[in-house]
């Protein structure tokens, strides 16, 4: 019997659907191909954040905040009064400061004079004087002996404090010296001790005057306040910071950037940035400043061959134009082509 060669329909279907699905199936593959080929890599994103110069503002006396002339965020002209310290023991030096020179100015005078009533009885109230600065840094020095001891004030505090002691020791030690001179009559020799001993009390004076010229603190420059450490009748320590001042004139951005992506990131070349807080705005910054992090800050290869260890390196811009919206703190971005 003869065989039939004849296919049936569906066979014919399934060749049909087979055939077609073949097709798609390399168009895909077509498809595929054609966009590997064509498409670019994705830009790498390296995104870091805006700085600004921080002034810390702090001086040299050691009293309680009084009044405060600004506020945080206030913006201040260089040469503004920002704070008042007021220290009562620094005025009460300066009062007796004033009175060793008073004395020590009428002692010189009358040296010459011979030791008359007056002359001795000035010598006198000299080393009454001295004797009372003794009794005063004693007892500040005492003070601040028990409280370093306790783990309160620093051995520092506690050093100005005995060199203050010391020094009010040895102008008592001066001022017996030239009482017993004054008694004894004018010489050549008295009249040179007493000039040195106006100069000694002029020194005392002035070094009195130049720690109550930090009782009220002046801006460095100009800028924004930032942060306020104390609250107003707060006692302060010597040299302790009592506010930061952000020179927003100096704004720069900053970036941790891996080594391979630094090729187009050299020192004085202009880049374009993009700031998410400004309504994405892009903006141009030059770059001045890179810098090796180091190698607690490297890129570790997964694969022990075909790859090597990427430093970081921290790279510094300052914007081209002048941004007074850039705030220290916001995000920058740059997309590295």
């Amino acid at each position: 019997m003869a065989q039939n060669n004849t296919s049936t329909p569906e066979q014919r279907e399934n060749r049909v659907l087979l055939t077609a699905m073949g097709i798609v199936v390399l168009l895909c593959i077509v498809l595929a191909i054609v966009g590997f080929c064509i498409l670019s890599h994705p830009d790498e994103i390296v995104e870091g954040q805006a700085e600004a110069t921080s002034v810390k503002i702090s001086g040299k006396l050691p009293g309680r905040v009084t009044d405060f002339f600004v506020r945080e965020g206030d913006m201040v002209k260089e040469g503004d009064t920002l704070i008042h310290i007021h220290s009562s023991v620094a005025e009460a030096q300066l009062m007796q400061a004033q009175g060793m020179e008073t004395a020590a100015a009428a002692v010189n005078k009358k040296v010459d004079a011979g030791a008359r009533i007056q002359m001795i009885q000035a010598a006198q109230d000299m080393v009454s004087q001295a004797t009372a600065a003794v009794t005063i840094t004693r007892k500040t020095y005492d003070r601040l002996e028990n409280l370093f001891k306790a783990g309160v004030v620093s051995e520092q505090k506690r050093d100005e404090a005995k060199a203050a002691y010391d020094a009010a020791v040895a102008a008592e030690s001066a001022a017996k010296s030239q009482l017993s001179l004054v008694k004894e009559g004018a010489q050549k020799e008295d009249k040179a001790n007493a000039e040195a001993m106006v100069e000694v009390a002029r020194g005392g004076v002035a070094q009195v005057e130049s720690l109550l010229e930090d009782q009220y603190l002046l801006a460095p420059c100009d800028g924004q306040i930032d942060q306020i450490y104390p609250e107003e009748g707060e006692l302060v320590a010597l040299g302790a910071p009592l506010m930061s001042l952000l020179k927003v004139s100096d704004k720069w951005v900053t970036f941790n950037v891996r080594e391979d992506l630094l090729n187009d990131l050299k020192i004085g070349t202009e880049i374009e940035v993009m700031v998410p807080a400004l309504d994405r705005r892009n903006i141009k910054v030059k770059v001045f400043y890179i810098r090796d992090l180091g190698s607690y800050a490297t890129w570790r290869a997964t694969k022990s061959t075909g790859q090597w260890d990427s430093k970081t390196f921290e790279v510094k811009a300052r914007p081209v134009d002048s941004i007074p919206d850039l705030r220290p703190g916001m995000s920058v971005v740059y997309f590295k082509k």
